[in-house]
């Protein structure tokens, strides 16, 4: 079992849910995040208040998946939210050791599937 966590564009989150669902990945968990790279952070002054405006909307998803699933999620992930300039994102891949249904008490693979 693995989880993916991809931090993509909000522009681009639309395109890649599209993308995930033709794969047969239909679910998954999202949110809304701020963030930095090695773009520069830029900020601007209103009424004598500095706002930070250098940060680019971001979403972040969070997939689990059995191990036959992991690499076409991270390839259809990452076409779909490439832009080639910098900000794109990062898609990280990390082991779960016991995933548990709390309705059906089922685990691991069995769990998601159910």
């Amino acid at each position: 079992m693995k989880k993916i966590e991809a931090i993509i564009r909000a522009s681009k989150f639309d395109q890649v849910k599209e993308s995930l669902s033709e794969q047969c990945i239909n679910f998954f968990t999202f949110y809304e995040v701020k963030g930095y790279g090695h773009q520069k952070s830029e900020s601007r002054s209103y009424r004598g208040a500095i706002y930070d405006v250098g940060y680019i909307a971001r979403i972040k998803l969070e997939i689990i998946v059995s191990e036959s699933f992991v690499d076409k999620a991270v390839s259809t992930i990452a076409a779909a939210a490439k832009t080639g300039e910098k900000g794109d994102g990062l898609i990280l891949v990390s082991s779960l050791s016991q995933i548990l249904n709390i309705r059906t008490g089922l685990i691991d693979d069995e769990a998601i599937n159910a």
